[in-house]
Formats: structure tokens, C-alpha cells, sequence
């Protein structure tokens, strides 16, 4: 019998890793494993990632004469080597996010997507085994929706608002990503409140809402709660599809032994809004009345570019 609250929410729960550490993987043992550009960001500077540092950079010193070109690239390589480092050792999806630049235009990011699931390829891992990451904009969502019918899985990320959720259901994403986290983040800088009971939590009922939706509606697109800031908002959706927790969150529910409930429920889903169809006008309609989404949308494409950006020049200064 489980004895400690991790072991309990893998009963009910997929538990995915949020972090490229191999250490960490190793020690928790999730089912898939998620990064971005700033957990690659701390991933390159790991000793255990030097070789494949190198090793990215002599790949790419021949692919274009332009030096900007080829550290771009060198990095879409390092991504694409640390999620095959991941995928030897855990059963299951890495999911690999391509560049946030690109976040507003559709075939751009059909583009890098099957570059990098080329890459992969070419390494001998299958496209069943990668999730694209991009995020939850409409272009996103778009480039999703032709990827997903080529058999590129997608992971639509930077997810906070219930339109996006319903663009990304319609539009066949294989998961998504909201981001508890960060949408606590903002209700707590706009209210001064410091903290919300769980099941209180603005991050919690807004994932919440997406699981019940797309239960009661039933759609096949994977809800996978991210970006959390404490052992309470875990636990309040327990029963969720999947959890991407950090490695620090994850240490704190093995070291807790006492009892977990059930807050989600697939088969016996909550009260759930109608069904939805959003159009591209309809969709930013909404988002521009949700100001949490369009802040922290924005917000976070501009956080993955300056850690993307910090990537780079890493890269070139080892290059």
C-alpha cells in the first residue's frame, strides 16, 4: 500500500517531471518528463550536460555561415540531446518546446516542429515518444492542429485562460499545460492577499473548470496541471490526467505520510460550462477580456525568449 502522498498520487495521477535533471528523474521516477528554455537554461550548466553542450555546437558549426543561425540551431540540438539523455530513463513523452519567437507565427512553428522531431529521428527516437511544446496563442494552437495531423503530438504550454482551453480542445491537442502557478502569482500580486486555501486557489479552480469541460464533453486532449508553487495546489487536483512537478515539490509529498482524497474524478466529472466553438476573433476576444491570461501570456513568451536569449550566449561563449 502507498504510504506517503507522492505514492498516493501516482494511484490516481500521471506524474511527469518538470526538469531536465537526470538526477532527479532518476531518483522520482515519473512517466514523462517536460522542459522549456529556462529549465534547459540550468540544465547546460549541469557538468553531467557538458558533452552534449559540445556536442550541439560542433553539429551546428557547419549549418550556416550566419554565427546567429548556427547558435540557434546548436541549441534546438541541446534540446533535442537532453530529452533523448530523459528518454533513457523514463518509460514514457519528452516533451521539447520550440523557439518562443516564433509564438505568433503558425508555420513557423510548424517549421521548427519538424525539425525537431527530425532531430529526434535522426537519433533513433520515435515521434510517439515527443510532445511539441509551443505556446497556447492562436498561432500555437493553429500550428498544433495541421501538426497533430501529420502525427506530431502537441503540449500547447503558457495555458491561463478558459479560451485557450477550449481552442486547444477543438483543435485535437494531444495535452495541455495551464499554469497553476503563475495565475496564483497574479491574483496574489492584484489582491494582496500572500495565500488561498487549495480549493480556493484561482490557479486550482481554473484547471478545475478545463478537467471538468473536457470530461463532461469528451474530449481526448490530456490535461496536465504545471507550474506549481506549493504541496497544496498539487494535492487540490489529485485525479487530474497528469502533474508536472518540480523536483522540490515532489520530495515534499515523499517525505508526507498522511492521507490523499480523490479531488478529480474523470468518470463523475464537476459542473461543467457548455460547449464551446471559438473562431480566431471570437478566441481573442476573450483573451482580451481575461487581463490574468493576456498578462501572463505575454509575460511568459517574453520569459522563455530572455532565457532563450541567455541560452544562446552561453552557447556562444563556450562555441
Amino acid at each position: 500500500m502507498p504510504t506517503n502522498k507522492l505514492d498516493q498520487l501516482r494511484q490516481m495521477t500521471t506524474v511527469v517531471a518538470d526538469t531536465g535533471d537526470l538526477d532527479a528523474i532518476k531518483a522520482y521516477g515519473p512517466v514523462d518528463a517536460t522542459t522549456n528554455p529556462s529549465l534547459l537554461l540550468k540544465a547546460a550548466a549541469l557538468p553531467g550536460y557538458e558533452p552534449l553542450v559540445r556536442d550541439a555546437l560542433a553539429a551546428a558549426a557547419t549549418s550556416s555561415s550566419d554565427a546567429e543561425t548556427r547558435l540557434s540551431q546548436a541549441s534546438e540540438r541541446l534540446a533535442v540531446a537532453v530529452g533523448c539523455e530523459i528518454l533513457q530513463h523514463i518509460p514514457g513523452r519528452v516533451s521539447t518546446e520550440v523557439s518562443a519567437r516564433v509564438s505568433f507565427d503558425r508555420d513557423a512553428i510548424v517549421e521548427a516542429a519538424r525539425r525537431i522531431i527530425a532531430l529526434y529521428a535522426d537519433a533513433g527516437v520515435g515521434a510517439d515518444r515527443v510532445l511539441i511544446k509551443t505556446a497556447s496563442t492562436w498561432a500555437g494552437i493553429e500550428a498544433a492542429r495541421l501538426l497533430e495531423r501529420e502525427g506530431i503530438q502537441c503540449n500547447l504550454t503558457l495555458l491561463f485562460g478558459f479560451a485557450q482551453a477550449v481552442a486547444c480542445a477543438d483543435a485535437g491537442v494531444t495535452l495541455i499545460s495551464p499554469f497553476v502557478g503563475r495565475i496564483f502569482d497574479w491574483y496574489k500580486a492584484k489582491t494582496g492577499r500572500e495565500s488561498f486555501p487549495p480549493l480556493e486557489d484561482p490557479g486550482v479552480l481554473s484547471v478545475t473548470r478545463i478537467f471538468n469541460y473536457y470530461k463532461t464533453h469528451g474530449y481526448d486532449t490530456i490535461v496536465m496541471g504545471a507550474s506549481f508553487r506549493n504541496a497544496g495546489q498539487v494535492t487540490a487536483l489529485a485525479g487530474c490526467d497528469r502533474l508536472t512537478i518540480s523536483p522540490q515539490l515532489l520530495a515534499e509529498l515523499e517525505a508526507d505520510e498522511g492521507p490523499l482524497e480523490r479531488a478529480l474524478d474523470a468518470s463523475a466529472p464537476g459542473d461543467a460550462d457548455d460547449r464551446q466553438a471559438l473562431d480566431e476573433t471570437a478566441f481573442l476576444w476573450q483573451m482580451n477580456e481575461d487581463a490574468m491570461a493576456t498578462d501572463k501570456l505575454s509575460e511568459g513568451i517574453r520569459n522563455f525568449y530572455s532565457d532563450e536569449r541567455r541560452l544562446i550566449e552561453t552557447l556562444a561563449a563556450l562555441g
